[in-house]
């Protein structure tokens, strides 16, 4: 299992919602986006790259990568309050740490994101992405939210 409390894993995830959040896009197309290598390459620099603003971080990595705007805009449709970036990052996080062991863990942040529980838990007028770890993690096993 991989190790709780995974920094360079909060760091990535947090660093995932705010690129979604500024290019309009998918969490999974941001990942997509990315692809392996600089999923990898964030990751593993993450100790460093946390030492500047999220937000500017976020901007150095749309420009290295290229990353283009979408029309995907989660926030603008929630009817209550948002969670923030750092919310869930954690939020994946935890899942990712859940089902991943230490040798695949960027592997297991890909198949998370582009999963069917990106949309479920990017959907700010549901409840999944504040239900508790476990259950989060035993609805993505089962591939469905669990009764």
């Amino acid at each position: 299992m991989c190790k709780k409390n995974n920094s360079a894993l909060f760091f990535t995830c947090s660093l995932i919602e705010q690129l979604g959040r500024l290019l309009h896009c998918k969490r999974g197309d941001i990942v997509s986006a990315l692809g392996e290598n600089a999923l990898t390459a964030i990751y593993d620099h993450a100790d460093v790259l946390h030492c500047e603003p999220l937000p500017k971080v976020a901007e150095d990595v749309v420009e290295e990568f290229s990353l283009r705007s979408g029309s995907y805009d989660n926030v603008a449709l929630a009817k209550y309050p948002v969670p923030d970036v750092w919310t869930m990052g954690k939020v994946y996080a935890r899942l990712i740490e859940d089902i991943s062991t230490e040798d695949n863990v960027v592997e297991t942040l890909w198949n998370v994101y582009t999963s069917w529980i990106d949309e479920k838990l990017s959907d700010y007028n549901s409840s999944l992405y504040y239900e508790p770890r476990d259950y989060v993690a035993e609805c993505y096993r089962q591939g469905t939210i669990l009764d």
